[in-house]
């Protein structure tokens, strides 16, 4: 377990972020959004030292960044880490993300489907071109994922590009992140003619959310220090599982939502519901 963490000290943060119609409107055509300062610089900064003793306890790599995959270049990435430790569960579960969330998709209430750590470090790869959904056993469209910086990140350290509007498009291939998705997704982008749409630099507590169909990559790191990004995946409260057509989605339905079967409203130990109106 994490020591050193006094919870009284930690900020609660179930305070609302209102969001203006246009946002919503905005992320409901494009699939994306980025909203500044969701978490605060003073909360950033209580945080980020927990959620790196974790990612730092359970990284799983002992190569070097140069002799990995390219799925391995891209990321340190540890999952749930809201059950890590109490401080990463008062993160993970703050109500002012889920409210977001739910504000954005028109839905009445959110449950998590996992988080992830995501930490790109120095000399990090790409992060191919890729859906979340193809991984996902969820039946319904009402999925978004929270991106946030816990260190600022410079133009040059890169933060994701979004395909404009591919979300409406749904399930667009079953490749996973690989060399062979960037290449066979950004044809299909150029031939389509889908803008796309980078939102440079970005500071620590800014975050994009963007729809589980959404095509998105994001560059190598090429600085000296880990793009260190802490993401929360949400789906709409009454989603049902799908049935998992791929050994990806078979593993995933085994790891996020045990006990869970086609058909199933997707409600397991591991997806609480963190938002309600």
């Amino acid at each position: 377990m994490i020591h050193n963490v006094h919870m009284d000290e930690l900020p609660i943060m179930d305070d609302e972020y209102e969001l203006t119609r246009e946002q919503i409107e905005s992320y409901q055509k494009d699939g994306h959004i980025l909203l500044r300062n969701v978490a605060s610089q003073t909360e950033i900064l209580q945080y980020e030292p927990v959620i790196s003793q974790i990612v730092e306890q359970k990284n799983y790599h002992d190569k070097p960044v140069s002799e990995r995959d390219t799925y391995g270049k891209a990321f340190i990435q540890i999952g749930n880490i809201w059950t890590m430790s109490e401080a990463g569960k008062r993160f993970v579960m703050a109500k002012r993300f889920a409210k977001i969330a739910a504000d954005l998709m028109g839905v009445e209430g959110v449950r998590i489907y996992h988080d992830q750590a995501l930490y790109k470090e120095p000399g990090g790869g790409h992060t191919p071109w890729h859906q979340d959904q193809i991984y996902w056993p969820l039946d319904s469209d009402k999925t978004i994922t929270l991106w946030m910086p816990l260190v600022p990140i410079s133009e040059e350290m890169g933060t994701m590009t979004f395909a404009s509007g591919s979300h409406h498009l749904g399930y667009i291939s079953k490749l996973a992140i690989s060399d062979e998705s960037h290449k066979t997704l950004g044809q299909f982008i150029e031939a389509k003619k889908i803008p796309q749409v980078n939102y440079g630099a970005m500071d620590a507590g800014d975050a994009t959310f963007h729809a589980g169909w959404t095509l998105h990559s994001a560059p190598s790191n090429p600085t000296n220090r880990t793009r260190k990004v802490m993401t929360i995946i949400y789906y709409a409260d009454g989603t049902r599982v799908a049935e998992p057509d791929s050994n990806a989605r078979r593993n995933d339905l085994a790891g996020w939502l045990p006990g869970c079967k086609a058909g199933d409203v997707a409600v397991s130990p591991l997806n609480p519901l963190v938002y309600r109106r």
